[in-house]
């Protein structure tokens, strides 16, 4: 789309940005707009500034998302730099930038002895797009521990957002519309620093061994069909593997071999490359099983 004049920021705004260098799978084509806010002060002002009619999608580390080869229309809001990724802890309680890397959140948590964020270790990503999602791994899910968010509106106005709001379910949130999530408070549980590193150690051990966290993914492609404690619980890789797709190429995305859960980039993939798999993976299953398998990733943008 065409522009308007945008606000004046004190951060940075690049037209016309290719966003693939900002997401983990390293596709993408550009924004009309990227904007790399200083501040939140600085993200509340523009946000009040710009025309309401000018879309806005903001991303954080890029980890969960296919941006498609034709780039997002408008702005693009990336939350980076030190302003987004503070962590604080009190007591039992942690906060942490929506721009804070999830292990990094586990780190702090462990270091202060607070027992309960250990699975954010596991988690790919960074704090806004895991309060997004209901981000979870081994067990436990951010809806366990969160006690409420920080966010601007897209009128620029700052709310507060108890965890009541989001109305969880498995690997979703059904937040107000229209919010970007600048930081999020956690409350778990007093315990031994040495302790809870041994256990975020294990779930380390765990992902290194089962994932293919070297590669270029974007962590898990498919939310399993049946949520966590759910007798006989069905994992989407199981059903991929089963449907006989493990290893599947298509341009120069590949269903991993390690974990077939995972898409990976194997070095020139297109963002339709990669998506194009995954629906035929989607659609290898359901033949196979009868199984409806609906996507973990993101995607956005123009085809």
């Amino acid at each position: 789309m065409l522009l308007p004049d945008l606000p004046p920021v004190r951060g940075k705004i690049l037209r016309d940005e290719v966003l693939a260098p900002y997401t983990w799978f390293r596709v993408g084509g550009p924004a009309d707009a990227l904007f790399l806010p200083a501040d939140v002060d600085d993200l509340a002002a523009f946000l009040r500034a710009l025309p309401a009619d000018v879309p806005v999608y903001p991303v954080g580390v890029g980890s969960n998302l296919i941006v498609r080869d034709g780039g997002i229309a408008g702005v693009v809001i990336r939350l980076a730099g030190r302003a987004f990724a503070a962590i604080e802890t009190d007591g039992a309680r942690l906060t942490a930038g929506a721009g804070a890397l999830d292990a990094m959140a586990a780190r702090a948590a462990a270091k202060a002895g607070i027992a309960g964020l250990e699975f954010l270790v596991g988690v790919p990503g960074a704090i806004g797009g895991a309060l997004t999602m209901n981000a979870g791994c081994y067990g436990r899910e951010v809806k366990d521990v969160l006690v409420s968010a920080d966010a601007i509106t897209r009128a620029g106005e700052r709310v507060t957002v108890p965890a009541a709001e989001f109305r969880f379910g498995y690997r979703r949130s059904h937040a107000p519309e229209g919010l970007i999530f600048t930081s999020a408070t956690f409350e778990g549980a007093p315990d031994d620093p040495a302790a809870i590193a041994a256990r975020m150690a294990e779930i380390t051990a765990k992902r290194e061994a089962a994932q293919p966290i070297r590669e270029k993914t974007g962590g898990s492609t498919f939310a399993n069909p049946d949520p966590p404690g759910t007798p006989n619980q069905r994992s989407s890789w199981k059903l991929i593997d089963e449907a006989g797709m493990r290893g599947a190429r298509r341009g120069g995305a590949q269903v991993s071999e390690k974990h077939c859960n995972f898409l990976i980039n194997t070095g020139e993939a297109t963002a339709a490359d990669i998506e194009g798999l995954g629906e035929e993976v989607r659609a290898k299953v359901l033949a196979h099983s009868g199984v409806d398998l609906h996507w973990e990733i993101r995607r956005v943008g123009r085809g």
